[in-house]
């Protein structure tokens, strides 16, 4: 009898549990969270359809795992209920989960208690997401300790408030952890990139042009000459006119690559790879190399006494070097194969090591004015300049870390705003995040940049930088994956490839790592009847997407974390290896390879990618040559980031579903990895971008819900913009931010126990937001609940208002049965007749 008193009582405990936190005033008040409800009234067909495309959809989402590391992570991604469950909210916008059936667990037993989170178990290195829990309340809040934060991941049954959590300042004095150092570092050779005597002279970077590259022969124009440039990608098909390198027609020792410097050059090393394509194998195991002067007499590179014969690849994707015995001084250089892959033909893409006059030619070029730091950092060597610009501008900046990768390294963020660690109320919070992929290194370098010149030109009194720093708190994140980063830069700039380093150390390429709400949406759409029980924001995060199994990135987790913390307004990612602006979706719909798939919000989001596109130096150049596969000169240089191609999971689409921010990709530069003497032009080619779109999170309209009695802050109201299918929320403090094209809008503000509030605001051209204030009443069963929680006396316009609601629903109802009964009469009547 004694074990099973124990169990009913145990029960009995866990039941009481449950009613009082559901029935918790204050969780009531704090509640965002979505629900998902399946609707088993739809057709077979669409039912089946909708589960068909989850089921396809759910294996391999979140990971994108590079093939070399498929065999650690073998495990897919188990679907579950929650992803094939339609969205619905109920009256007043507040929504609740729908019941299922499922078995209690010791973990969700634990989940039950409001101020418990359990963290998932952690890898070496990794920084522990939690598990699904209750929404936060204010006591869980003010358990967490101030100078600790843990990313957490928000799950289906949840929805976290954005929460004044700060992230405690970081102090880059202290030394790095000997164990992280051990792991990263780990090799006794050196941990810096190979040293050149002179720089490229740019076929990847494209400073050659097509003109001054010449061939023996090739075999159509799509493997022409100017396709033989170090990394340049091919299309989709062989045959097409963007093909990847450079083949002879003819298979002998007679074929040539010729490229002409325009100017007497010192001619030191010649860097060769294969052909890039996924349906040929090409590429040259050795090779001489002549100069002229003239391109009649050609004096062959010797070594010694003999002819040099180079070794070339052996594979067509790793770069190869060889060093010239001795520099060679001309105009024209030759690089002439010898012997090539037996089963292929002679195809190669190539980059020449030299610099004209015996001067480095950022020394004869004026980059910039700016007085930077420009050169490539390595983990080390960020932490530094980092540090600098902080105490040149300890007021306005701070250092901070949102979590930590794989290996160990901190992902540092510069906060930069007149009150550091705080939100200040009404002002919009900006981020820029670089480095996803950790061989795309100018994104990471152009941030340390912008942060020198912030810090610079606010000194200096810049009114432009001055009116930023104190109308805008502006987040810098210069490396998200800084394992991928310094796997790149120990092969350096022109030997690191295509691939090495892009994806995070355990094989994951975070540009398809976030949850794919696009799904969640698209499903919930064709499975509700009922169109308006739909949500159109906040989306949930999927249970399997948290689950222990799931393979997501510590980075991911902490950016999602750091999403959840801090209401971001707009945010820019910043990559290489194009030159576009790309924007939502970035996923098609029933996984297209590519298909224009616009939000609600499309005319905006062109908006942002134009402003970027337009003023960038190199994009916007009417005669620029087209980076690899792509000409997005035909649609000035943005496009819909699913009319490319489609990427599932991505961040720019999980930020616009799950949070309020806007977010593009911007390509930099066609060069992922380009030389350090090409980084003051390229500062130059993206400071006028960078600064005019973070102007650009001051559009639109802003501004403070607040209760009408009590003048506070109403938090997680809703904001609705009549036309466009996408709503925001309030901060914490009540204050929002609704980015909008200049025009006139119908705004509709609703919040659980409140009425909606309804008022027109016009949207101005001006580089400032549109006011737009709003005060709530409360509803008559609100002020009772508040009244009767605190114990108080129910005052008599309330009396008198719950009286009238009463007599009023009465009277409906009486009015509905009398109806009835006239109805059912008319039938009997007619049945006699």
């Amino acid at each position: 009898m004694a074990p099973t008193v124990i169990l009913l009582s145990l029960l009995t405990f866990i039941v009481v549990l449950v009613g009082g936190v559901t029935n918790s005033p204050s969780l009531k008040k704090s509640s965002i969270a979505a629900s998902y409800n399946l609707n088993n009234t739809q057709t077979t067909s669409a039912t089946g359809s909708a589960r068909a495309r989850i089921k396809h959809r759910t294996t391999g989402t979140y990971g994108n795992i590079s093939p070399s590391k498929v065999s650690r992570f073998s495990k897919k991604v188990k679907p579950t209920e929650a992803t094939t469950r339609a969205l619905k909210t109920t009256e007043g916008g507040t929504k609740t989960l729908k019941a299922t059936t499922f078995k209690p667990t010791q973990a969700t037993t634990r989940a039950l208690k409001p101020t418990t989170v359990k963290p998932f178990k952690s890898t070496k290195g990794t920084t522990k997401a939690l598990k699904p829990t209750l929404k936060w309340t204010e006591v869980s809040t003010k358990a967490l300790k101030p100078t600790t934060v843990k990313p957490t991941v928000t799950t289906t049954a949840t929805r976290t408030t954005t929460t004044p959590v700060r992230f405690h300042t970081e102090d880059l004095n202290e030394n790095i952890d000997k164990n992280v150092e051990r792991r990263v570092w780990n090799t006794k050779e050196s941990e810096q990139p190979p040293v050149f005597e002179c720089p490229p002279l740019g076929l990847e970077s494209l400073k050659v042009k097509d003109s001054q590259i010449q061939a023996s022969s090739y075999k159509r124009m799509g493997l022409g000459p100017h396709r033989g440039r170090l990394n340049i990608q091919s299309g989709v098909e062989d045959g097409d006119i963007y093909d990847g390198a450079w083949c002879a027609q003819y298979k002998d020792q007679n074929q040539w690559l010729q490229v002409d410097a325009k100017k007497l050059t010192r001619f030191t090393a010649v860097i060769l790879q294969g052909r890039s394509s996924i349906w040929s194998l090409d590429y040259v195991e050795t090779f001489k190399v002549q100069v002229s002067n003239d391109t009649i007499k050609w004096k062959p590179c010797m070594n010694g006494t003999e002819e040099a014969v180079f070794e070339g690849n052996k594979d067509s994707e790793t770069p190869v070097l060889a060093i010239l015995p001795e520099p060679a001084v001309a105009q024209y250089i030759r690089i002439n194969p010898q012997t090539w892959f037996k089963n292929g033909t002679i195809c190669l893409r190539a980059e020449i090591m030299g610099y004209p006059n015996n001067i480095y030619p950022w020394q004869a070029e004026e980059g910039t004015k700016d007085k930077l730091d420009f050169r490539h950092h390595n983990y080390n060597e960020m932490r530094k300049l980092m540090k600098s610009v902080n105490e040149m501008c300890p007021d306005i900046t701070r250092i901070y870390s949102i979590g930590k990768s794989y290996m160990g390294l901190k992902l540092y963020v510069m906060e930069i705003s007149d009150n550091p660690g705080k939100h200040e109320l009404g002002e919009p919070e900006f981020r820029y995040v670089a480095g996803m992929h950790g061989n795309e290194v100018l994104g990471r370098e152009v941030l340390l940049n912008l942060m020198e010149y912030i810090c610079q030109e606010y000194k200096r009194g810049n009114q432009r930088i001055v009116h930023l720093v104190k109308e805008t708190r502006i987040h810098l994140l210069p490396s998200m994956n800084p394992d991928g980063y310094e796997m790149a830069y120990k092969k350096g700039s022109e030997l690191a490839g295509w691939a090495l380093g892009r994806y995070s150390y355990e094989g994951i390429d975070m540009n398809h790592n976030f949850a794919d709400l696009n799904t969640v949406m698209w499903d919930a759409i064709e499975l509700e009847t009922d169109k308006s029980k739909l949500i159109n924001h906040y989306f949930p995060i999927p249970e399997h997407y948290t689950s222990e199994d799931a393979m997501v990135a510590p980075e991911t987790r902490a950016v999602i974390s750091w999403m959840q913390t801090i209401p971001f307004v707009l945010s820019a990612n910043l990559h290489g290896g194009e030159l576009v602006v790309t924007y939502p979706f970035d996923m098609t719909k029933d996984w297209a390879p590519k298909e224009h798939t616009p939000t609600p919000d499309d005319s905006f989001f062109r908006w942002l990618a134009t402003v970027y596109a337009s003023t960038n130096h190199v994009m916007s150049n009417p005669d620029r040559r087209p980076c690899h596969n792509e000409d997005f000169l035909r649609y000035n240089n943005i496009i819909n980031g699913a009319n490319w191609h489609t990427v599932p999971g991505s961040m720019n689409d999980f930020s616009y579903l799950h949070t309020n921010c806007f977010e593009v990709t911007v390509e930099l530069s066609c060069d992922k990895f380009p030389h350090v003497s090409e980084l003051p032009i390229e500062w130059e080619n993206n400071k006028e971008s960078l600064l005019v779109y973070m102007e650009q999170v001051h559009r639109g309209i802003k501004g403070v819900v607040r209760d009408k009695d009590t003048e506070a802050g109403i938090a997680d109201a809703i904001i609705k913009v009549d036309d466009i299918d996408h709503h925001i929320r309030s901060a914490f403090d009540g204050d929002f931010w609704r980015l909008l094209n200049p025009g006139e809008y119908d705004i509709t503000v609703t919040a659980e126990g409140y009425f909606p509030a309804t008022r027109s605001c016009r949207v101005e051209y001006e580089h400032y937001p549109t006011i737009c204030d709003f005060h709530l009443t409360k509803t008559p069963k609100q002020r009772l609940r508040e009244i009767l929680a605190k114990g108080g006396k129910i005052p008599k316009d309330l009396q008198l208002r719950l009286r009238q609601l009463r007599i009023r629903k009465l009277r409906a109802s009486t009015k509905l049965i009398n109806q009835r009964r006239m109805s059912q009469q008319r039938r009997a009547r007619g049945a006699h007749n």
